[in-house]
């Protein structure tokens, strides 16, 4: 092979690893010395509407950033939680503020960052949250390693996840039912009047696993237990957050009148929270979203774990970026409800896949993800 040959292979080869590593490939990716931090607001589309005790909606807004330095981008997603008036929009705005602090930290120092973004941006966690995804994509990036080989995990540990049933007629939930055939385990949101018909609807068409989420949904102790014994009757495994977060001692009540565990999720935002929740939940859900990011998702799973308590990763209406995000993460916790990116039409990213249930982690150093063309 003549010199100038050999020197051509040389570049492609050289240029294929970058692509790999995530180098010099995102558009608009800065060149290298220099380090840039932008945000977008996009729409995610709902193939159905989605109703919770909370909000119905046909689309969801979620925060996007890119963190890119030295030539390589790491991507971030946070989905603002409606429960704690937060926003895509909101989140952009905090952000901007904070822009000098983020593109003037040396990102391997992440820890700091992100304690120092949750102190300066009270209430706008899944804002940091995005802030951490890019952080620990960039990192792993420049590490040449996947997510979940960074904290040591065994992919094939990967968690299954379930496949939720938003609230809906009995009609159509007996169609989102049937449209998830592929799931073994299924989460039907209740908390409304129409509990008894829209569970009655899921099981005159399966006999599959259940777990149910009132989203806060009962105000009553008494109305919550009545429900969750009916509901044991029906072969549903476990139940999240049943009454209201404030409601601390009416759940622990509850506890001692039912026989099904419950979850907390609205009542769980920190670590230090749990060894206080232990007293009246059997578990806890973890939201990237909701925690803000990974790092305080990985402490709020460890302390869980600790305390003998189960833990399950949730996640919000979301694209592939976070949810490919908390799947690397699904072999820490005892269960996944990580079908957010399912629920969506026009999902930005290529990332984790899911095989009748099993989250399938992508190989690729940081999160994985490629943008669809």
């Amino acid at each position: 092979m003549k010199r100038r040959e050999l020197l051509q292979a040389l570049a492609v080869a050289t240029a294929g690893t970058a692509l790999l590593r995530g180098e010099g490939a995102a558009p608009g990716a800065a060149p290298r010395g220099v380090t840039t931090f932008t945000t977008e607001v996009k729409r995610l589309e709902l193939r159905h509407t989605w109703t919770t005790t909370m909000s119905s909606s046909a689309y969801r807004d979620t925060l996007h950033v890119r963190f890119t330095r030295d030539g390589i981008t790491g991507y971030g997603e946070g989905a603002g939680i409606v429960r704690y008036n937060q926003s895509a929009l909101g989140g952009q705005k905090a952000l901007a503020g904070v822009e000098s602090l983020i593109t003037g930290t040396d990102p391997w120092h992440f820890d700091k960052l992100i304690t120092e973004l949750d102190r300066r941006l009270p209430g706008q966690r899944a804002a940091v949250a995005a802030v951490d995804l890019a952080l620990f994509d960039w990192t792993c990036k420049k590490l040449g390693v996947p997510l979940y080989r960074h904290f040591g995990l065994d992919p094939a540990d990967a968690a299954e996840t379930n496949m939720s049933i938003g609230i809906d007629t009995p009609e159509i939930t007996r169609q989102k039912v049937k449209e998830a055939e592929d799931f073994s385990v299924l989460k039907v949101k209740v908390g409304l009047a129409t509990d008894e018909a829209t569970l009655e609807a899921v099981r005159s068409v399966t006999k599959k696993t259940i777990r149910v989420d009132a989203n806060e949904g009962w105000t009553s102790k008494e109305e919550a237990a009545r429900k969750i014994n009916w509901l044991e009757t029906q072969g549903v495994q476990f139940i999240e957050q049943p009454l209201p977060a404030h409601m601390f001692e009416e759940t622990k009540w509850i506890r001692a009148h039912v026989h099904m565990p419950i979850f907390a999720d609205e009542a769980c935002h920190s670590a230090h929270e749990i060894p206080k929740l232990r007293e009246a939940y059997d578990g806890v859900v973890v939201k990237l979203d909701k925690s803000g990011g990974i790092l305080e998702a990985i402490r709020q799973l460890t302390v869980a774990k600790a305390l003998g308590m189960k833990t399950m990763l949730g996640c919000m209406v979301s694209s592939s970026c976070t949810i490919t995000a908390a799947a690397h993460l699904s072999p820490l916790a005892d269960y996944a409800d990580l079908d957010g990116a399912l629920l969506i039409g026009n999902d930005p990213y290529l990332g984790v896949t899911v095989a009748k249930g099993k989250l399938i982690l992508p190989q690729a150093p940081g999160l994985g993800l490629r943008l669809r063309s």
